[in-house]
C-alpha cells in the first residue's frame, strides 16, 4: 500500500509552504505520529509527523523547495521493497531501480566507521557509532563528533545522543545550526537571550573570542557569507507585503509626544506588584496593548479595513476601479511587530480590549518566544486589526512606520526620555515618549485620525483612565 505524505494546510492564511528539511531519509523505517520534515510558511517553521507507519520510499519535494499546500512531498509504503505503482518516472537514483532499497538485517555489523572530513586542514575523523544512534542523531540534527561514546571501544550508542542533547543549553535554531557548522560545543557558549537563551550573536562573538583559526574563518563564512541571497521565505513576504502596502494605500503619518512620567510609575509599581504571580516583569508593550485596545473601542472607525477590487498594475488614477466598501470590524485585534531571527513577524492579541492586563502580558510572552522560535502557528500571526510597532529600545523617537495590511493604521512608539518640560508655567524633568500614527487616508480623515492618537496620548499620560 502506497500512502502519499501531504504538505497540511497549518493555517487558515498558508497557501504554500518550503520545506526545510527532511529529518527521515529514504529508505528509513518511520513510526506513526515520527516527525518526517519541517515546513515553513511565510510566518513559522513547523514540523510535519507521518501519517501511517511503514518506509519512506520517495522523496517527491526536496528540502529547499516551495510548493502549494496539500501537495504530496513523499511516499510511504508499508514494506521496504514495495513496488511504487503510477510512481515509476519520480524514482530516482544511481543505477538503482524501484525495490531495490537495502533493508538492514541481522548480518550486518552493530557498529560501522563514518568518515567526516573537516573544512580547512581535509583531517579526516572516524567515528564508530550504532545504527540506532546514526539513525537517531541524524534525527535531531546531531553532529556525533561531538558527543562522548560510552558503548564498547569507544562506540556511540543511542543513549549518547540523549545523554548530549540534555546537556545541551538552550539555543535558538541558528545559534545550534552555526555552532554545529563551527564544531563548537553549545555547552562552552554562554547565552545572551532571554532565560540564557543561546543567539546567534553569542554564537558569533564565542568564535571571534577563540584561538582556533578554522573557527573563526568558519562563522565568519557562515554569519557573513558574500553570496546573492534571493528573496524567498518569510523575507519574501515581507518585502511583498510592504511594496503592496506602500502601492496600495494612501498613507498618512501624525507624531505627538507624551508625557509619560505617570506611565512609567505605574509599570514600575506594577512590575512590583506582579512579579509573583506573573514570574516576569511587566512591560511597557504589556500596557501598550492595553491602552491601543482601548482606544480602538472607543474609536471605532479606527477598526476598518477597506475591501474593494483594486487598479491592475500600470493602470493610471481612476481607471480599473471599482467602488468598495468600508467593512467596521466588531473584535479587537492588536498585533505587536517582533524582530525574530527569521525577519519581522506579528504576534497577535485577540479580543485585547476584554482581556486583563495580566492576561495579555501571559499571551504576548508566550507568542513572543513562539514566534522567535519559529513555532508560532499561522492563525496566531494573522488577523490582526491594529498593529503597534515599537523601537524605544533601539534609542528611536519618531519614525514613520507602513501600515501592515488589511489594517487602516499602525501606531509607532518611540523611546521613554528624560526631557526638560514645561509644566504649569515651571521647567521641570519629565519622561516623554514619541507617538507616530500611520493611517490609510482613503479610510480616514485627518482629524479622526489625530482625534484617536489625541486619546492614546491621554491614556499614556492618566493611565489611571483605564479603570473607569
Amino acid at each position: 500500500m502506497i500512502r502519499e505524505v501531504i504538505l497540511p494546510k497549518l493555517g487558515q492564511t498558508m497557501d504554500e509552504g518550503t520545506i526545510v528539511e527532511w529529518l527521515k531519509q529514504e529508505g528509513d523505517p518511520i513510526q506513526r505520529g515520527e516527525v518526517l520534515f519541517t515546513t515553513e510558511s511565510d510566518k513559522a517553521t513547523l514540523e510535519v509527523e507521518a501519517p501511517t507507519k511503514g518506509f519512506l520510499r520517495k522523496v517527491l519535494v526536496p528540502a529547499g523547495q516551495t510548493v502549494p499546500v496539500l501537495t504530496a512531498v513523499g511516499l510511504i509504503t508499508r514494506t521496504a521493497d514495495e513496488y511504487l505503482a503510477g510512481y515509476e518516472s519520480q524514482v530516482s537514483g544511481a543505477g538503482s531501480q524501484v525495490g531495490e532499497t537495502p533493508v538492514a538485517g541481522p548480518s550486518q555489523p552493530e557498529a560501522e566507521p563514518e568518515t567526516r572530513f573537516f573544512p580547512k586542514n581535509l583531517v579526516s575523523q572516524r567515528i564508530f557509532s550504532s545504527p540506532r544512534a546514526r539513525r537517531f542523531a541524524r534525527e535531531k540534527s546531531v553532529d556525533l563528533a561531538l558527543v562522548t561514546g560510552t558503548g564498547p571501544g569507544g562506540r556511540i550508542v543511542e543513549q549518547d545522543v540523549v545523554t548530549y542533547l540534555e546537556s545541551l543549553p538552550k539555543a535558538t535554531p541558528v545559534a545550534r545550526r552555526l555552532a554545529e557548522q563551527a564544531r563548537l560545543d553549545l555547552r562552552t557558549v554562554p547565552g545572551s537571550g532571554p532565560g540564557g537563551r543561546i543567539t546567534q550573536g553569542d554564537i558569533a562573538q564565542a568564535l571571534a573570542e577563540s584561538q582556533v583559526p578554522d573557527s573563526r574563518s568558519q562563522i565568519a563564512e557562515a554569519v557573513q557569507p558574500e553570496t546573492l541571497n534571493p528573496l524567498t521565505g518569510v523575507r519574501a513576504v515581507i518585502a511583498r507585503r510592504m511594496h503592496e502596502s506602500h502601492q496600495a494605500t494612501a498613507p498618512v503619518t501624525l507624531t505627538t509626544e507624551a508625557d509619560a512620567t505617570a506611565f512609567v510609575a505605574l509599570r514600575e509599581r506594577l512590575k512590583t506588584s506582579l512579579a509573583d504571580e506573573l514570574g516576569f516583569n511587566l512591560g511597557y508593550n504589556d500596557l501598550l496593548i492595553k491602552v491601543a485596545a482601548r482606544a480602538l473601542r472607543e474609536f471605532l472607525y479606527m477598526n476598518v479595513r477597506l475591501e474593494y477590487d483594486a487598479p491592475a498594475p500600470g493602470e493610471g488614477a481612476g481607471q480599473g476601479w471599482k467602488a468598495g466598501a468600508i467593512r467596521h470590524l466588531q473584535d479587537v485585534h492588536v498585533a505587536l511587530a517582533v524582530d525574530t531571527e527569521r525577519g519581522l513577524l506579528v504576534p497577535v492579541i485577540r479580543d485585547a480590549d476584554r482581556k486583563g492586563l495580566a492576561e495579555i502580558a501571559r499571551e504576548l510572552r508566550d507568542l513572543v518566544a513562539r514566534a522567535r522560535e519559529g513555532q508560532a502557528l499561522p492563525d496566531e500571526l494573522s488577523g490582526s486589526t491594529f498593529t503597534i510597532t515599537n523601537l524605544g529600545m533601539h534609542e528611536i523617537d519618531a519614525f514613520t512606520p507602513i501600515i501592515n495590511l488589511p489594517e487602516t493604521a499602525i501606531l509607532g512608539v518611540g523611546r521613554i526620555k528624560a526631557r526638560p518640560t514645561v509644566v504649569d508655567g515651571e521647567v521641570c524633568v519629565r519622561q516623554m515618549m514619541w507617538l507616530s500614527l500611520t493611517f490609510d487616508h482613503r479610510l480616514v480623515d485627518g482629524a479622526p485620525a489625530a482625534r484617536f492618537l489625541q486619546r492614546i496620548k491621554q491614556l499614556i499620560e492618566e493611565p489611571y483612565l483605564l479603570l473607569v
